[in-house]
């Protein structure tokens, strides 16, 4: 006899599946890269296509799950003290390219025929680029950590939080909008204002103390559920204030970037993420409305191309504007000239209010969808036109099952020093380099030198990290070095670990990271170059040496100082010039760049 069955309609879900398994395997062979498959995959399964699936809002509901725990990673990378040295690129750099587009690209709906309203609108939405696409393509083009890729971030991150006053701008330009009282737009900001500081609070007093009670009970899928659970219910929290989910889920991610149980998150929550992210570009792809794309081809094509093109010199232009080369400048633009998934939030708002009508909301949105889809192949004939600059790694050797007394990651100048005096003493010193050109002129000097990067676990493993009694950390790039020495101490607590810090203010974020010894790289040298000045002053030596000696008490006393006072404490140990007393009762002025690093 037959059972009727309620449950979970398999087939679909097999096709689904099966759609992204073939498509994205494909599209990256030949080039086009992961985001295209799943869209075209959409479109063949979604209601314009074999109508598998009739209702892609449903499913794209769910599927923005997957970017808000995309954003929620990117965030455990995050820490407070990375993201305020990155301010300078979220408010500047963001920002200025946000208003230059907005500039550029609002005026382009009235030539369109759009009124002066929705023209703001329309332009303003097509700015927001798509996190979820761009985020996608950095990981998977291996630039997400890079200096180039951290500047994207910061952009994306202005982006997410504009969607705040954009909204509010809606309400403000919808008819009947100016009837909205003062105290009625208060209360709102006021409501998703105090929605961030609880979340900072509960992130603050609350997260490490349940995590430790969570992983004393030694249940790996509770640690799991309580992942999930601060995930969502950041997202939600931010929700119910009238925020960006992914603004939530991004700000508990940062809350808990300095946890020791951020790699154990970050492990938990990938696979959720994966699966969730392909699911929302497969809804995508299935959100495009054929039969309007039918309708008004002409004002779709129309509209993709002007947007396209204002925004690229948007984008361009305010790269090179802040010094960016022309090739990462082209880069960013071809990575950022699409309209994201935010403009649909931004749509939605205005067709609930009346500001634009159902016909012009699905417009609008197959533009944004339309613009999403040509992104990975503007990338890919942009890769083929400006292919990157290919590394030899001929005849590199990557280590395996290396044993040494000390693990040398990093055989540059500095590197090169650090090695000498423990070679000539007898130590056996292991040493990886990520520059196969230096890898082979150390060799001509007698040097072994092995292939590999030393943010990568593997390869700190193989090259014997486990068992070295010493890991010396000798890289010249300052964001590695801490991503490095974070790993390390989170991998192999055991081991002694020394960093070369780039200047004072990464010393002391080494030391915070677990350095136990950071050396700034030009300090000894400086040391060394006063000593001489000194000398040939005709200064007595034991002049000299009283000088020096307390210049390093000084140094070290402030050092430590700032490691709970911030940069600004113990500056009344510095020797100035000035002819004054240094102010101690005042609060110090915004540093620039180069000022944050006075005294080393």
């Amino acid at each position: 006899m037959a059972v009727e069955s309620h449950g979970p309609d398999l087939g679909a879900i097999v096709v689904l599946l099966g759609s992204a398994v073939l498509a994205v395997p494909l599209f990256k062979r030949i080039g086009f890269g992961s985001v295209l498959g799943y869209l075209a995959a959409g479109l063949v399964i979604g209601p314009f296509g074999f109508r598998v699936f009739t209702e892609p809002e449903a499913i794209l509901h769910v599927a923005e799950l997957g970017v808000v725990m995309f954003l929620f990673i990117i965030g455990l990378e995050m820490q407070p003290s990375r993201l305020w040295s990155m301010r300078k690129e979220i408010f500047g750099l963001g920002l200025a390219q946000v208003l230059v587009c907005i500039l550029l690209l609002s005026w382009v709906g009235v030539a369109l025929g759009y009124t002066p309203q929705q023209s703001l609108i329309a332009g303003t939405g097509f700015v927001l680029t798509s996190t979820a696409i761009v985020m996608q393509m950095l990981q998977e083009r291996g630039d997400l950590a890079k200096q180039k890729g951290q500047r994207i971030v910061s952009i994306l991150l202005l982006e997410d939080l504009a969607i705040v006053p954009l909204l509010a701008l809606v309400a403000f330009l919808a008819p009947g909008g100016g009837e909205v009282s003062i105290t009625e737009r208060l209360r709102g900001v006021a409501i998703g204002i105090g929605a961030i500081a609880a979340l900072v609070v509960a992130g603050r007093y609350l997260l490490n103390p349940v995590f430790r009670l969570l992983a004393a009970a030694r249940a790996r899928e509770v640690m799991t559920a309580a992942a999930l659970l601060i995930v969502l219910g950041a997202a939600w929290g931010m929700q119910l204030g009238g925020l960006s989910t992914a603004m939530g889920a991004f700000l508990a991610g940062v809350l808990l970037s300095e946890s020791s149980y951020r790699h154990e998150l970050e492990a938990d929550v990938e696979p959720f993420r994966g699966i969730l992210l392909g699911l929302f570009f497969l809804a995508v792809g299935m959100s495009l409305d054929l039969n309007v794309v039918a309708r008004n081809w002409q004002l779709i094509a129309l509209s993709v191309i002007a947007f396209t093109l204002l925004k690229a010199a948007g984008v361009y232009g305010v790269a090179r504007l802040f010094r960016a080369s022309h090739r990462e400048a082209a880069e960013r633009t071809v990575l950022m000239t699409q309209g994201g998934e935010f403009a649909f939030v931004l749509y939605a708002a205005a067709l609930g209010v009346g500001l634009i009508d159902a016909e012009g909301s699905a417009v609008l949105t197959a533009i944004i969808i339309v613009s999403m889809v040509m992104t990975p192949l503007m990338v890919a004939i942009h890769d083929r036109l400006m292919p990157e600059v290919v590394v030899d790694e001929t005849g590199m050797e990557t280590p395996k099952d290396a044993v040494g007394t000390a693990l040398l990651i990093g055989f540059g100048r500095f590197g090169q020093v650090v090695s000498q005096p423990l070679l000539s003493r007898g130590y056996s010193v292991t040493t990886i380099d990520n520059d196969p050109e230096m890898i082979r002129v150390a060799a001509s000097f007698g040097f072994k030198v092995y292939f590999g990067d030393g943010a990568r676990l593997d390869i700190l493993h193989a090259a014997g990290a486990g068992n070295a009694s010493l890991i010396l950390v000798c890289v010249d790039d300052r964001a590695a070095a801490t991503r490095m020495v974070e790993l390390v101490r989170h991998e192999f607590p055991n081991a002694l670990l020394l960093a070369r810090a780039y200047d004072r203010e990464h010393g002391l974020e080494l030391v915070k990271a677990g350095v136990d010894y950071p050396v700034r790289e030009t300090f000894e040298s400086a040391i060394k170059f006063a000593r001489a000045a000194l000398d040939r002053l005709g200064e007595p030596e034991d002049a000299i040496d009283d000088a020096i000696a307390e210049l390093r008490r000084r140094d070290e006393e402030r050092f430590a100082l700032q490691l709970t006072g911030g940069m600004m404490a113990g500056r009344e140990l510095m020797i100035g010039n000035g002819g004054a007393e240094k102010p101690k009762d005042v609060d110090p002025p915004e540093l620039k760049p180069d000022e944050s690093t006075i005294g080393g």
